[in-house]
């Protein structure tokens, strides 16, 4: 199934790979959400109000742990992880797959650096509207950048991994640039 996943998703991702809008409008405010999550293999209650009351947080959707693009997506992430946490950034990652597969995922692709959410109801990803239009079951690859007041301030979505982790990592840059003015 997951091979056939990977062909649809390679197909989807020639066709959108220019694709940079994502489901909520920069300005919206982020729905507040808990769920089950895994980091370094130990699971917990991941709480974006708890996150955003320490800073920012890049919440970034994926398709399925262990497939090509969402490994090299969360491996770049994890190599990001200490510059995000200089701009005083949570990282976390959501996707439908369930919480002993993201156990696994947070201990091999995201190399224990950072959290990833199991939203096999779909709820959180419903909320952000984020689910794949033609493979509904699947979140769609997108990123948002939250500040504390909960207010978006950038998103993303392209199916291509390639640019969610410079992307959100330069509108953090650039946000904390006009802040301390």
């Amino acid at each position: 199934m997951k091979k056939i996943m990977l062909a649809v998703l390679g197909s989807i991702t020639v066709m959108t790979a220019g694709s940079a809008w994502a489901a909520l409008d920069i300005g919206d405010k982020a729905p507040d959400f808990t769920a089950p999550a895994a980091l370094a293999g130990k699971e917990y209650k991941f709480s974006l109000a708890e996150s955003l009351a320490k800073g920012p947080v890049v919440l970034y959707f994926f398709p399925a742990a262990f497939t090509s693009g969402c490994s090299a997506e969360a491996h770049e992430f994890a190599e990001a992880t200490e510059k995000f946490s200089a701009l005083g950034a949570t990282v976390i990652g959501v996707s439908t797959d369930d919480i002993g597969t993201q156990l696994k995922f947070s201990t091999q692709a995201c190399q224990g650096k950072f959290p990833v959410a199991s939203d096999a109801n779909k709820s959180v990803i419903k909320s952000y509207d984020a689910a794949m239009m033609l493979m509904p079951d699947y979140a769609n690859r997108v990123s948002y950048v939250i500040t504390p007041d909960r207010s978006i301030i950038y998103s993303y979505q392209s199916l291509n991994p390639s640019k969610h982790v410079t992307n959100t990592l330069a509108a953090l840059q650039d946000w904390e640039k006009t802040r301390k003015k």
